[in-house]
């Protein structure tokens, strides 16, 4: 599975520009599935059908990650930009970044601005450009860039790298893909776009699909250093088993199966209640007459930083009972 987690970290993919992470994983996936295809949104819908046809599940992990987009090129050669989804300023400053024409830079403050008045608005890029003439030959406005790739194992089980939301999960689910046996239902694992800035992808792709039972991959936040209190998933302890997030009730049902097959797969669990945040699981849960919907999600620390943190025994947890979920089905 790290295999495929390396791989797609080094894909460009903020939202709204999925498409070499979505062309990576429709060739990962073509050998198993039944049916593959990419919709006008540019989510990758993979069929593997299953023993029972009358029932449809639906697997969605997001492509997408946050980013910057070119809002102005200056005289002197500094590109300001805005962001794409949920920026932690003080997180992202001072780090490579990449755009997607292969223009690399660096993600710096505006002179002057103190640790109090930090913003995303205070951001630029230097591309090392001493006019904007010059700057304008690399990037124009409208281009897009997102933080360098970086993936770098820590002692014991653990890695860091930027983006690990959620392309890890778009590796547990490729995963589960390629090795989970005949599932009980036809089971469509969906890649969506856009999750960063409100799901977008998701609704869209549910609707197509309409399914009777749906599972999302996503991470959680973990806590390190400071009080936890609000964070009840944490690194090392298994898969987390959402309950409930500020966007999603989670069906009771499937928190009780997946329970019920964690404990008789000898698989490390957790459960997960979020006071803030949401999944694609929301959408996934109203779609038509509505689905059975939960989120497996990944414990991960310093989420939307270029060092999010995972424990690989986590990773295998969640894998795991995703395929168990996907072989034994919600009955």
């Amino acid at each position: 599975m790290l295999n495929h987690v390396k791989k797609y970290q080094n894909a460009f993919s903020v939202s709204g520009y999925e498409t070499e992470l979505a062309e990576i994983i429709k060739t990962d996936l073509a050998g198993i599935a039944d049916e593959i295809s990419i919709d006008a949104m540019g989510n990758v819908i993979v069929l593997k059908k299953g023993k029972d046809s009358s029932k449809k599940l639906m697997i969605a992990s997001h492509m997408d990650e946050i980013g910057f987009m070119v809002v102005n090129v200056e005289d002197n050669g500094m590109i300001r930009v805005a962001p794409i989804g949920g920026i932690n300023a003080l997180a992202s400053c001072y780090h490579n970044v990449k755009f997607q024409n292969g223009t690399q830079g660096i993600l710096v403050v505006e002179d002057g601005t103190r640790a109090s008045d930090l913003t995303a608005n205070k951001l630029f890029v230097d591309i090392g450009a001493d006019s904007g003439a010059k700057a304008k030959r690399k990037v124009k406005v409208g281009d897009v860039c997102a933080l360098a790739p970086m993936f770098k194992k820590l002692s014991s089980k653990r890695y860091a790298s930027k983006a690990f939301d959620d392309r890890v999960c778009c590796a547990i689910s490729a995963y589960a893909a390629l090795n989970c046996k005949v599932p009980a239902y036809d089971t469509y694992f969906v890649f969506t776009t856009q999750e960063e800035v409100g799901c977008r992808g998701a609704k869209p792709s549910s609707f197509a699909v309409m399914p009777d039972y749906s599972i999302a991959l996503d991470v959680t936040p973990a806590p390190a250093c400071g009080n936890p209190n609000h964070l009840t998933a944490k690194l090392g302890n298994g898969a987390a088993i959402k309950i409930k997030d500020s966007s999603v009730i989670c069906s009771r049902k499937i928190v009780d199966r997946l329970t019920d097959l964690a404990e008789a797969n000898n698989i490390k669990y957790q459960y997960e209640v979020l006071l803030a945040g949401g999944t694609d699981t929301s959408q996934m849960q109203i779609a038509g007459a509505g689905s059975h919907a939960c989120c497996i999600s990944l414990p991960t620390r310093y989420v939307h930083s270029p060092v999010e943190t995972i424990d690989s025994d986590d990773l295998k947890a969640c894998g795991d009972l995703l395929i168990a979920f996907i072989e034994n089905g919600a009955e």
